[in-house]
């Protein structure tokens, strides 16, 4: 008579299977959930940013809507379009600043080593423009290490400029360089072809001799760019500016010299200014801060046009290799 009930050792191995298959059940749902979970976070997350809902400029000012604050607007970095010290970044950060109903004054805190002097003057014209606007809310610069070139240029629309002792001010100049490889390129048996339609079409291209003609043309645009820079200066200052042959000349100087010079008022930090200039010590944020959606869409697109340029690139290189 045959035992219908398997061996021990068979019924082990089933029990075991049987047991594998349940714990690989288990974990493929741990992970779904998981993968589920993730993906609602980031979903979540991106539609946050979109309502501005997380990552925007720091709303302590609703918070404090009608007790008196001083408002403060960080400048930081290089002055260029699509930097943090943008002009449309600034000047949003100004206006949202000057129109809330507590700020008694504003801080235009700056560490700039300047930039475009497009960018620095579209930020002097909207400060001028708010305090012509609001003439009860001043505006006051206020320099931590540096305040050269545009980043000058901007704090010269302050009511006053405050420094620390040690800060670097002034540049006031202008400048453009460029570099020569002509002499590298004959060495390395290089030869440059350009083909241009217009005769200054080429205008200071680094890989050619360099044009006189072209050379003058420069140094004029550059010469009628500081002469703006010398207006806008002297517009600012006033009868405070003590001008001697050097304060146009591109030089800068400490901060306790600045003030003697008459490029800046006094010497005094974000604390001092609050407390005993405005009177307001309570400071409220109103800096230009990235969105986190925009800071992930700008890197994927980055990442993207990499890929992109990459991959056209090497289509190019394939059929080009299949031409020859």
């Amino acid at each position: 008579m045959t035992d219908s009930i398997p061996p021990s050792w068979e019924r082990a191995t089933l029990e075991k299977i049987a047991l594998k298959a349940l714990e690989e059940q288990r974990r493929a749902r741990q992970w779904g959930a998981l993968f589920k979970l993730l993906w609602f976070i980031f979903a979540f997350l991106i539609l946050s940013a979109w309502l501005g809902w997380i990552g925007r400029p720091d709303k302590d000012s609703l918070a404090t809507a009608g007790t008196r604050h001083t408002a403060l607007i960080d400048l930081e970095g290089i002055i260029a379009p699509d930097g943090k010290a943008s002009a449309d970044k600034i000047i949003k950060a100004l206006n949202r600043a000057f129109k809330d109903a507590g700020t008694q004054g504003v801080v235009l805190r700056i560490n700039s080593p300047g930039g475009s002097p497009v960018q620095a003057g579209y930020i002097n014209d909207e400060i001028r423009r708010l305090r012509a606007k609001y003439p009860g809310t001043p505006l006051y610069a206020v320099v931590q290490d540096l305040c050269a070139s545009g980043g000058y240029y901007i704090a010269v629309a302050a009511d006053r400029i405050y420094v620390d002792k040690a800060s670097i001010v002034g540049s006031i100049g202008a400048i453009m360089g460029s570099f020569g490889f002509v002499g590298a390129m004959e060495k390395l048996g290089i030869e440059r072809r350009a083909y241009t339609a217009g005769d200054n079409k080429d205008f200071l291209d680094p890989f050619a001799p360099e044009n006189p003609a072209q050379r003058e043309h420069a140094k004029q645009m550059l010469g009628e760019i500081h002469q703006q820079f010398i207006r806008i200066v002297r517009q600012g200052r006033g009868a405070r500016l003590k001008e001697t042959p050097e304060t146009f000349s591109g030089l800068v100087w400490t901060g306790e010299k600045s003030v003697d010079m008459g490029l800046a008022d006094g010497l005094g930090g974000l604390d001092y200014v609050a407390r005993e200039v405005i009177k307001a010590e309570k400071v409220v944020d109103f800096s230009p801060k990235e969105n986190y959606f925009e800071q992930l869409s700008e890197r994927f697109g980055v990442r993207a046009g990499e890929v992109l340029g990459r991959a056209f690139a090497e289509s190019i290189a394939r059929s080009t290799l299949g031409v020859r």
